[in-house]
């Protein structure tokens, strides 16, 4: 990327807060339309959520793991005139994950047609069709909910009010939960199409019916994992931002953005230094870049009461480990769900407690890449939804307890005998969360995905109270999940202006 125009003009300059896949693919796309780009980085690595753990020779992915959209990256690279095939290699799954029920019966989820069908029929051959209605719903939810709007600003209320009449109609203002009811009758299959939006902050009993457009994304694009993890994917974005000749600085924590008036002129690191900048993008967390990067007297639609009053997603905790053995009869992703459903998730986002049953996500990338951990041996990760630091919940006391419960869970259903195999272990509890991410209340994916906390509700794009700011990441629209994210630097596109209309 050229440092002066055409016109002998130095190109203007963005810093972006954050290297998380949303502040890398906010590079990518603001080097692309000519602008001098500084990538800011608080942690020693990049990635934020997606940072990467290495230890006694296992690598652990600390975040997403799934590829759902691979046309999003696939874009990124075009945008370097390069192809995102030649630099990462995604591997098709299947199943996409496996769900292992309290009573161990299991269903494989999949791109298949034939197969799912197959799969419902053994649960409930009544459900069948009311399946496949749903998947038709799905299917329309999708082409309106992300085709359509997915990239789109939200900027104004007339906006929201277009939609308003498709919202309607697609049963945008009932919970997924509720819709997938009216489809299936077993309890199992009502799992296996609503818990979804877990994936993404969000409680399948009161996040929009629209988050029903998640089935058939998976159908349409399937499941993918990166080789080499998802680490993988960020490294080539790294390459991608440097290669167009921007900068990514490690240890540089904002703690404050410049303003002139109402307009960002930049940023100012904790260490003092100051860096000027033309447009600030954030991809911290939207409620700490409102809360703690900018005044009080700055700020009128996002003020401290609205914050502290906002409702914001679970959190999670997080068990890495590595053993001496593999298991192989577990594959890529298992989801196995406990006693409860409705009850064990009113505990977590309602009544905000610590409850003694769970349902957990196990990830065994090794099951596609033996690569992540030493020959012989397997490479874990497990978690479990938790009640984000409003619970009050003492991390620092409770970590341990919890680790052993969930431990003894795994133990007894799909990893018998793990534990005296265990060669290397690390948690992340939602302590992590706030102060390593800096996520407000310890949340994992910022503000809850509600309805009146989507799309023009939600925090936008381009800031509504300070001029030359914006938003990419989880916190902003469309929301969390690498699609959401990635969609968020899309945006950009739209709301930034180009370079050559930029005054430096």
């Amino acid at each position: 990327m050229p440092e002066v125009g055409d016109q002998g003009r130095k190109a203007p300059h963005a810093v972006v807060i954050g290297s998380g896949f949303g502040g890398l693919a906010a590079a990518v796309r603001l080097g692309a339309r000519g602008y001098r780009v500084t990538v800011l980085e608080r942690l020693d690595a990049p990635g934020g959520r997606a940072y990467v753990f290495r230890q006694e020779g296992f690598t652990f992915d600390a975040g997403p793991t799934i590829v759902t959209a691979p046309f999003l990256f696939e874009e990124l690279w075009a945008l370097c005139g390069r192809r995102f095939a030649d630099d990462v290699e995604l591997r098709h799954m299947s199943p996409f994950y496996r769900i292992r029920f309290e009573d161990g019966s299991t269903f494989d989820t999949s791109d298949d047609p034939e197969a799912m069908q197959r799969e419902v029929a053994r649960f409930s051959p009544a459900d069948v069709a009311g399946y496949e209605r749903f998947l038709r719903v799905s299917e329309e939810t999708f082409k309106i909910g992300f085709e359509r709007l997915g990239h789109v600003p939200f900027n104004s209320w007339t906006d929201m009010a277009k939609i308003a009449p498709d919202l309607l109609r697609l049963q945008g203002h009932r919970s997924l939960y509720h819709v997938v009811s009216r489809y299936v009758k077993d309890d199992r299959l009502r799992f296996v199409l609503s818990f979804h939006p877990l994936f993404v902050g969000g409680n399948p009993f009161t996040v929009t019916a629209i988050y029903g457009l998640i089935a058939f994304l998976e159908r349409r694009w399937g499941v993918h994992f990166a080789m080499g993890g998802t680490g993988r994917l960020v490294e080539g974005l790294v390459d991608l931002v440097r290669g167009q000749g921007s900068q990514i600085r490690y240890d540089a924590e904002v703690g404050a953005i410049r303003l002139d008036g109402r307009r960002a002129t930049g940023v100012r690191l904790t260490s003092g230094e100051e860096i000027p900048a033309d447009v600030v993008v954030s991809n911290a967390d939207v409620a700490w870049t409102y809360g703690h990067l900018l005044p009080p007297e700055a700020r009128r639609r996002w003020t401290d009461r609205r914050l502290a009053r906002a409702r914001y997603s679970m959190s999670l905790f997080v068990w890495y480990f590595g053993v001496g053995r593999q298991y192989p009869e577990v594959p890529h992703h298992t989801i196995l769900v406990g006693p409860r459903y409705r009850e064990l998730l009113a505990d977590i986002f309602k009544h905000k407690v610590l409850a003694s049953d769970f349902s957990l996500y196990l990830h065994r990338p090794t099951a596609t890449d033996p690569s992540l951990a030493p020959p012989g041996c397997d490479t874990f990760y497990v978690l479990s939804p938790v009640p984000h630091l409003g619970s009050g919940v003492d991390w620092e006391t409770r970590a341990e307890s919890y680790r052993q419960a969930i431990a003894a869970f795994l133990d007894k259903t799909v990893l018998p005998g793990f534990e005296d195999q265990i060669l290397t272990s690390r948690v992340m509890t939602p302590l992590d969360f706030r102060d390593r991410l800096l996520s407000v209340n310890g949340a994992a994916f910022s503000l809850e995905p509600v309805l009146w906390q989507s799309a023009w509700f939600r925090p936008h794009n381009r800031s509504e109270d300070i001029d030359g700011l914006y938003f990419v990441g989880a916190g902003t629209h469309p929301g969390a999940g690498l699609p959401g994210v990635l969609s968020s630097a899309r945006v950009l596109d739209t709301v930034v202006p180009d370079a050559t209309t930029v005054q430096t």
